[in-house]
């Protein structure tokens, strides 16, 4: 990808960007141009970069807990005081390991809603401010096709990312017209942690088999998006909801009826 005048000197925030579907994305904006900023609990090796015309572009690393509403209030006070403003945030981090709803404890189920539902809303609103007070900007929630068909093992992350779907909504009228709110909704996505979900590269394969579109989605797949629903192309885009699944996920009932010919 080539730098673009659109995103020069645009700063970018993307929670969780230091890893999968996140660093997808902060490699993205770096190569369109973009001041990207990273944030996570811990400290990484190797920061998200790329080499645009001989060029490297590399992240800004701000260590901050997304649950923790001090601590991203230090983040945000750190890109005003080094950037001073904010065009983009990508709420993205988040997450859930697999856990039957009936074996997890409440404890469990109020810590996957805190981090993918009340956390992006802290965050979102900590930039809002920012924008507000500024010439507006973005706000990229990272949802999940979990949060529109059943997802079991994975329940109550399934419902805060449906709430965040809620929230997009609601936050588009309430913070309009200065800032606008959309979603992005990935299907199944290859990451370094996909043998985790799917097993090793025939099961991987296995799923791709299953998507219309015959692969799992890439994290630049879901970069791509952002950096379209960020752009001036898609200033009328508020309020809503892209979903990249590569076609979805074909109905079990053809393979049922397939297997009884």
């Amino acid at each position: 990808m080539q730098p673009s005048e659109k995103y020069k000197d645009k700063v970018v925030l993307i929670t969780g960007g230091t890893k999968g579907i996140g660093l997808g994305i902060a490699k993205g904006f770096l190569s369109a141009g973009a001041k990207v900023v990273v944030c996570g609990r811990k400290e990484v090796e190797l920061l998200p970069q790329v080499t645009v015309d001989g060029k490297v572009n590399q992240a800004h690393f701000i260590q901050a807990d997304v649950k923790d509403i001090d601590s991203t209030a230090a983040m945000f006070s750190a890109i005003v005081q080094e950037y001073g403003t904010l065009d983009v945030l990508i709420n993205n981090a988040g997450g859930s390991p697999f856990a039957l709803a009936d074996k997890a404890s409440p404890r469990f189920h109020e810590a996957i809603l805190k981090l993918n539902l009340i956390a992006p809303l802290n965050v979102a609103q900590q930039a809002n401010e920012i924008m507000q007070a500024g010439k507006g900007g973005s706000i990229i929630f990272i949802g999940s096709i979990s949060a529109m068909r059943a997802s079991p093992g994975t329940a109550a992350y399934g419902a805060a990312k449906a709430g965040v779907l809620s929230l997009v909504k609601s936050l588009a009228v309430e913070w309009a017209p200065k800032v606008r709110i959309m979603a992005v909704s990935p299907g199944l996505v290859r990451t370094e942690n996909s043998h985790l979900h799917y097993g090793d590269e025939a099961g991987i394969a296995a799923v791709s088999e299953t998507i219309p579109a015959g692969r799992l989605a890439e994290p630049e797949d879901i970069a791509n998006a952002c950096l379209f629903l960020a752009s001036p192309e898609a200033s009328y885009a508020s309020g809503c909801n892209l979903l990249i699944n590569g076609g979805g996920e074909m109905p079990a009932f053809l393979n049922a009826s397939e297997e009884s010919k």
